[in-house]
């Protein structure tokens, strides 16, 4: 189960059960911080959390807002900055030198619907987006925490935005973050001055296995960790394997001429095929070279690889596209003997092309570990009475 997943099962319960809750979300980070923005954190009446939004640092203080959100009923983002050089964060050595800006939302029908939006983009293949205001100045009417949502099927939702010249202009933003994959915030100068986290919202992934072997069963087992979609094909179509792949999404008994038909593959799918048959994996390729697959990877020798490549040219003349994705062997090389170190370097590899990085040691690394996603940074007044080595405020609070 995804942490997201987690979190709308407890907000569901919550409401269910008429427990008041509120919702924290990281909405902006400039410089380092354990957590980027987008990830959220849901706090009960009873103190009860699911989800994380820091290293540990920032949680306690998040849920003692939340719980004035939950008895105000009002919205309120809170900055927490931790750049200074001589303090440490309560003592827990944090040593980020990062701001972080949270923003705390009590249940609500809003928060509804932003929980059943999360829910539709988790199910779809598709990336959805939503606008979220963080900061307004002047006679802007928008007010913190209202929302646009843009869902995976580019149906629109934005009665909180109704009324703001700005609002097409949001909609050609969330189409361009779903494009490019990058949230962002963003300020809106009419009316007022309006800063909005404009956050993509990724699906699962879908991950594909082709072989039902031992050495499938931790790669399933990984996925389902991580929250993946998995599905197993067993390209001898033994029954047996509906049993042993109990913890996959989905398991197709399906040989390899007719998988075509059998599998849904589409941009976000990623590709394992470990079927150990030559023939197979040969099949299955030349079947994979026309659908637009993120990742395919695959088992084996570097000479059988070789050879795979060889006659999937000469056969093929969409073969060059096909080869640009295929990863073979599959894995980083972080030195795998056993099948779960094997499936763990798979996992790894498979993630690094999905965002687009290399893989490589993050001592290795120049620059920020992570991607910057502010557009406009602004530097904001720090309350002097705050803890010693935590200052925050209470940037914006709505009503």
């Amino acid at each position: 189960m995804t942490e997201t997943q987690a979190i709308i099962d407890s907000y569901r319960r919550a409401r269910a059960g008429n427990v008041r809750a509120a919702l924290a979300t990281v909405v902006r980070v400039d410089g380092s911080a354990y957590r980027r923005p987008g990830v959220r954190m849901l706090i009960t009446e009873a103190g009860e959390t699911t989800g994380v939004i820091s290293a540990g640092c920032l949680e306690r203080d998040v849920c003692e807002r939340a719980a004035d959100v939950m008895r105000t009923g009002k919205p309120v983002v809170v900055k927490y900055d931790t750049t200074s050089e001589d303090d440490i964060v309560w003592g827990l050595g944090s040593g980020c030198n990062g701001i972080v800006y949270v923003l705390i939302e009590p249940a609500s029908n809003e928060i509804d619907d932003l929980m059943r939006f999360l829910t539709v983009c988790s199910k779809s293949q598709h990336r959805g987006a939503l606008a979220t205001v963080i900061h307004q100045e002047g006679t802007s009417e928008a007010s913190i925490g209202t929302r646009a949502l843009l869902y995976p099927d580019d149906a629109t939702k934005s009665v909180f935005f109704s009324g703001e010249v700005f609002s097409p202009k949001i909609f050609d933003d969330l189409r361009e973050v779903i494009q490019n994959g990058n949230s962002k915030v963003k300020r809106y100068k009419e009316p007022g001055d309006v800063d909005v986290f404009i956050e993509v919202i990724e699906p699962q992934v879908p991950l594909v296995i082709f072989g039902a072997g031992d050495d499938a069963l931790p790669l399933v087992a990984f996925a389902r960790t991580l929250g993946w979609h998995t599905t197993v094909v067993d390209t001898h179509a033994r029954a047996m394997s509906l049993e042993r792949f109990g913890e996959a999404d989905e398991v197709l008994l399906c040989r390899p001429e007719n998988v075509a038909d059998a599998v849904l593959l589409t941009e976000s799918t990623t590709v394992v095929l470990m079927t150990h048959n030559y023939l197979h994996d040969l099949e299955l390729l030349k079947m994979l070279r026309n659908r637009p697959v993120r990742y395919i990877g695959c088992l084996g020798p570097r000479r059988r690889t070789e050879r795979l490549v060889l006659e999937l040219s000469q056969e093929a003349v969409a073969a060059d596209a096909c080869l640009n994705r295929l990863h073979a062997p599959a894995g980083l090389d972080i030195g795998a003997e056993t099948p779960t170190e094997v499936a763990f370097s798979i996992m790894a590899e498979i993630k690094a092309v999905l965002t687009g990085h290399e893989g490589g040691l993050l001592r290795s690394r120049n620059g920020s570990i992570h991607t910057e996603v502010s557009e406009h940074i602004r530097n904001l007044p720090v309350s002097d009475n705050a803890p010693r080595g935590l200052r925050q405020l209470v940037m914006t609070r709505a009503g």
